[in-house]
């Protein structure tokens, strides 16, 4: 459900650039999102790496200079452009930036984007100087102003061996913005999400915390999910590893009373709240300011209860937001229907998402998950093992099935 890339028809132009290696791998990974990639060579490009190359990662044609003259030449630069729904040139030279600034059409790179009514966008990787130039620049600028989306370039090691603003982004980041643009018109678009993820640390002291062993992959799954059909969302996260969602608007929190804020802030004007964070039940009592000694020992922790956050979405809800739906997630290891079941009536939850955490492969930090699924009407409905991604296809599917009703 949802993948933005699915029969798309991406035109990935890679031009004269030492990065043109990176280029092979964006082809490589569009096509493996769903997308179809057709390469297309300047002649300069063609010094660095081959069609067959590129046709072997994608399993579609790549182009050279050479179908322009063949015996295509009256049409294949407009077949290409009109059949095209972005075009890409990653990398992007210094010398083909220029000629696309000022409308020059020297090779079917260049004039293919001319017979174009797709967005473009361009990943820069040149050197730091040439980048810098006042010409390089301006012509940057210029693109930009006609709505040409520039990505990077990154600051970092440059083919020349000197440090600076140049190297062409990482593919990983220009997959993630082109999701994020192909997904605007989604069945969510307009809408505004809330998702919190991760795992809440509340201090001992300067550099012990208490805290749990929440990933935050499934929550950062959620969110990738809403992204993907259009919604505008706020994730609230605490620590973790993982890169945030392109477009996600991201709220950092350590503490449950900083989440516990957060929360309320961002709820007004959202359609739904999702709380996937696992948020610490207790915290010091005390916080001690300095580093507690070893050899000074510490016998005991005297522990309070942190703020219940779904209790009290709950009691303001109607202040705040009457309309928010809440859908709220237990992890268990006993008593798993009846806990699930007590949480989502006192909660007042519209869902909760329920799994058994001693469950093999659907424990925090798994790639997939085991999860059941109970509404506030009395019905539920059992998953199987699956990838976590696959369980926020199916949360975000409740969604929009509560939006046809």
């Amino acid at each position: 459900m949802g993948n933005p890339f699915l029969n798309k028809n991406i035109l990935l132009g890679i031009t004269g650039s030492i990065a043109a290696y990176k280029g092979a791998e964006l082809a490589s990974r569009l096509a493996q999102a769903g997308a179809k990639v057709n390469g297309l060579l300047t002649p300069a490009a063609e010094k660095f790496i081959s069609p067959l190359t590129f046709q072997s990662l994608t399993g579609s044609q790549c182009f050279t200079d050479a179908d322009l003259w063949g015996g295509q030449a009256h049409v294949v630069h407009v077949q290409l452009g009109r059949s095209a729904d972005l075009v890409l040139v990653a990398p992007a030279s210094a010398n083909t930036i220029a000629k696309l600034a000022h409308g020059i059409a020297d090779n079917l790179l260049t004039v293919t984007i001319l017979a174009s009514r797709c967005p473009l966008v361009v990943a820069p990787a040149m050197d730091a100087g040439m980048y810098s130039q006042p010409a390089t620049q301006e012509n940057i600028h210029r693109l930009q102003s006609r709505g040409v989306t520039f990505i990077g370039p990154a600051e970092g090691h440059l083919a020349s061996g000197l440090e600076g603003t140049g190297r062409m982004v990482e593919t990983g980041d220009i997959v993630a913005q082109l999701r994020w643009m192909f997904s605007g018109n989604g069945p969510l678009t307009g809408k505004k999400i809330v998702v919190t993820a991760g795992g809440t640390q509340e201090a001992i002291d300067p550099v012990r915390v208490i805290t749990n062993l929440s990933s935050g992959k499934q929550g950062y799954a959620v969110v990738q999910s809403a992204l993907d059909l259009g919604a505008r969302v706020t994730l609230i996260s605490a620590p973790t590893a993982l890169p945030v969602p392109y477009g996600a608007e991201l709220v950092k929190v350590n503490t449950a009373e900083e989440m516990r804020r957060a929360v309320l802030e961002n709820i007004p004007g959202a359609l739904v709240l999702i709380m996937a964070a696992a948020v610490a039940d207790f915290r010091p009592a005390q916080r001690q300011e300095e580093k507690i000694k070893k050899e000074k020992g510490m016998k005991e922790l005297l522990l309070e209860d942190t703020a219940d956050i779904l209790l009290e979405v709950a009691h303001k809800k109607e202040k705040l937001n009457p309309g928010l739906r809440v859908i709220g997630f237990a992890a268990e290891t006993e008593d798993i229907w009846r806990n699930a079941q007590k949480k989502l009536e006192s909660k007042r939850l519209d869902m909760i998402v329920v799994n058994d955490i001693t469950t093999p492969l659907a424990g925090f930090n798994s790639d997939t998950n085991q999860v059941s699924l109970l509404f506030a009407d009395g019905s539920s409905e059992d998953l199987p093992l699956m990838k976590k991604s696959e369980v926020a296809d199916k949360i975000l599917q409740t969604l929009l099935n509560w939006l046809a009703e």
